[in-house]
Parts: C-alpha cells; structure tokens; sequence
C-alpha cells in the first residue's frame, strides 16, 4: 500500500512539472560580446525556468562557411547572428522564421530597415554601428587641426580635409586611413558625394560618375599624395591601420565603434572621437547592423520565441550597452552605452549623431556577399593603383552582378 502510495505522488509530482527542459542554442563570432549575452542569459534562466541557453561562438574567419554546412546537417543554431551581406538567401529560402514582435517599435530603425525584406521583418537589431574618426588627440593639436570642422571635396573647391592630412603626415606618421574598408571608408565618401552603389539587390557603382569621383578621392590618397598606408599593407593586413593608429602612428583613423575597446586597450595617448568629413552632400556615414535570426529548423519555436523576445528587450541588451562592447539595437539602453564610455573619459556622440543624420546603407540582398566577393579581386588593384578607378569599378560591377546570377 505504501508503495503505491509513493508511486501516487511520484506520478503526481511528474504531473505537475511541465513539458522537459527546453535548451535553446545562440551562435555569433565575436567571444568578447559573447561574454556579454551570457550575463544577460542567465538573468533570462532565472526569469524562465526550464529553458537554457547555450552561447557559442565560432570565428568570423569560419562562420559563413560553417552556417551553411550546419543548415544542410540539421545542426544550426536555433538563433543565430547575421549580418546584411548575407541574411537575404536565409530569408528567401524559407530557412527563417519572421519576426513579429511589439518591442519592434522601440529598435534602432535603421537596422530595422535593413532586415526588412519584402515587406516582413526577419531580424531583431542587436548591435549597430555608424562611422566616426578616432583621433590621435596628441597628433592633431600639435599640427593646429580641427578633425570637426574638416570638409573633403574631389573638385578641390573647399576642401580642407587633403591639407590637414597632409599636415598630419610626416616621418613614421600618417595622417588618414584610406584604405580598402568599403563599410568604414569608401562607402562613406561615396554617399557623401551622393553616389550610389546598389540598386535593389543589383551593384551599380560603376559609370556613376559621383561614386566614380568619390573612390578616385580616396585612392589618390593612397597613390598619389601618400597621406595613408601603401594599400598592398592595409589589403594582406585588415587590421594594419588600427594597429598603426594604437601605435600613435596614424592621426586621424575612420572606423566604428567596434574598434572602441580595441582602441581602449592599446592606445598610450590622448584621443577621442569627432564626426567624419563632409562632402558636398554633407556628412553621410554608413550603418549597418547586426541582427539575431531564428531558425525555421528550430525544434522548439516557443521556446526560441522567448529567447527571440528577450534579445529584443532592454534587459536582454542592457549587457552589451553597459559594458560598452556596442550601440545596443534597443534604443532604450543606448544611454548605457554613452555613459560607459563617458566614465572612460570618451565622447561616442559622434556615432549616434552620425545615425541620426543622412546614412547610406550597407549591401543587401540574398546574394550581397557572393557579389561583393567576386568584385574584391578588381577593387584590390584599383587601391593598389594597377587599374584605373573607372574601369576597375566596371570591371567589379561586371563581377559582381555575374555572380548574383549564378
């Protein structure tokens, strides 16, 4: 009688506990703000017993590579970051499910725009960036430069931006990172001299004589009044100019705020940020951003949509902002993100107020990356200044629209 007494409870006690435990797999490339979802996560586990996430990472190097490969297998994370060169084939393809929250309204924008595909949201914004100038603060007052004040023109009329860099430059030291960084240079030339470079999801940059004169600019910089790095250094070495800067040998060092904490950590000298150059379609910065998705493939959709929810929520990104690892996607905890890095002693106004104004956006489309791979070989020896700009850009159009094709 005791026994089936205690097989009573036990039956009863099994009653009431639920479904099983669900575990909910996140997957992105960057460790060091994977330190900051797994604080927020366990605040997510304490308010959702029964659900566990698990964070993992896999390099940036691997992870395109790797995303595809675990689709195929049936081994994709149930949520997962994306960037806009890449999400538009995941979202045509039925391999995400769409996002339909009412936190939405209360998300960066413009990285709400970028992860609107016809017509249906697919992402939620996690972390955003604008572009700014890192400014060797040392380096700039010696030589009697204002970056905020600084205007660029490929007319000459007006243009402060090539003397100063100029002044900048000297000895060991350059003044300005031209480089071969579409997101954080050329793209924001481009948009400020009110050129283009898509068209829908077709590349159309070449023959447009704004974006023809705008590349020009920064490639003359390179080639022609060797105010930046040789580019044949910056393209074997994507991250020789951040080096170079951290160094004190680079002045001015256009980029995001995902260079902040690097920044942080290596430079030895005074330096803040200030807004980038104005063209003569005024300041024009690139924003892109960084969304998680969730997978269709996903074997408990509830229980990713609660995760799918909490990445859309302050709490959720109050992580990130706090520990100033990036512009949170939750406009609410923005704030957060200023104040940490007020109490290092920087200004990071710069960025927002770059978002705010006119921005140019980054490449989109379900075959984005597979276009911009294939113009990469053509662009590289324009920077190098083994092809003329012109048909170097035809010749990457060329390219690049073949391969959408494919």
């Amino acid at each position: 009688m005791r026994a089936f007494a205690a097989l009573l409870l036990l039956l009863a006690g099994c009653s009431v506990a639920g479904p099983p435990d669900a575990t909910v797999t996140f997957q992105l490339w960057d460790e060091r703000v994977a330190r900051a979802y797994r604080e927020s996560f366990a605040v997510f586990e304490k308010q959702n017993p029964g659900i566990t996430v698990r964070v993992r990472t896999v390099p940036w190097a691997d992870y395109w590579t790797t995303l595809p490969a675990d689709i195929a297998a049936g081994t994709v994370a149930d949520v997962f970051w994306t960037n806009t060169s890449n999400f538009g084939w995941y979202a045509d393809t039925g391999r995400l499910l769409p996002v339909d929250d009412p936190q939405s309204s209360g998300w960066t924008r413009p990285v709400v725009d970028l992860y609107t595909r016809g017509g249906t949201l697919w992402g939620v914004p996690q972390l955003w960036d604008s572009i700014a100038l890192f400014v060797n603060r040392d380096l700039v007052d010696k030589a009697g430069v204002d970056p905020a004040a600084l205007v660029w023109n490929p007319s000459g009329t007006g243009d402060t931006f090539l003397p100063a860099v100029r002044r900048l430059t000297a000895g060991r030291v350059y003044g300005y990172n031209a480089a071969l960084d579409n997101q954080a240079v050329s793209w924001n030339f481009v948009g400020s001299n009110g050129g283009t470079w898509q068209n829908g999801d077709t590349y159309d940059f070449a023959g447009r004589p704004r974006t023809v004169e705008a590349v020009q600019y920064v490639v003359d910089l390179i080639n022609k009044h060797h105010v930046a790095p040789p580019a044949a250094d910056t393209i074997v070495n994507g991250d020789k100019t951040l080096q170079l800067f951290t160094q004190g040998r680079l002045a001015l060092f256009q980029s995001g705020p995902y260079h902040l904490k690097s920044v942080q950590d290596g430079a030895r000298f005074r330096w803040d940020v200030a807004p980038i150059p104005a063209g003569p379609a005024g300041r024009v910065s690139v924003v892109h951003g960084v969304a998680a998705v969730a997978s269709a493939q996903t074997r408990d959709r509830a229980a990713t949509a609660k995760v799918l929810r909490w990445l859309g929520s302050a709490d959720g990104l109050r992580p990130i902002a706090a520990g100033g690892y990036a512009l949170p996607g939750v406009v609410a905890v923005e704030p957060e993100f200023t104040a940490y890095w007020r109490r290092q002693g920087v200004d990071v106004r710069p960025f927002l107020d770059a978002a705010a104004g006119p921005t140019f956006p980054a490449p989109a489309g379900p075959r984005a990356q597979a276009g911009a791979d294939a113009a990469l070989p053509y662009l590289r020896e324009v920077f190098q200044g083994r092809l003329p700009v012109a048909d170097g850009l035809r010749r990457a159009q060329d390219a690049a629209n073949q391969a959408l094709r494919e």
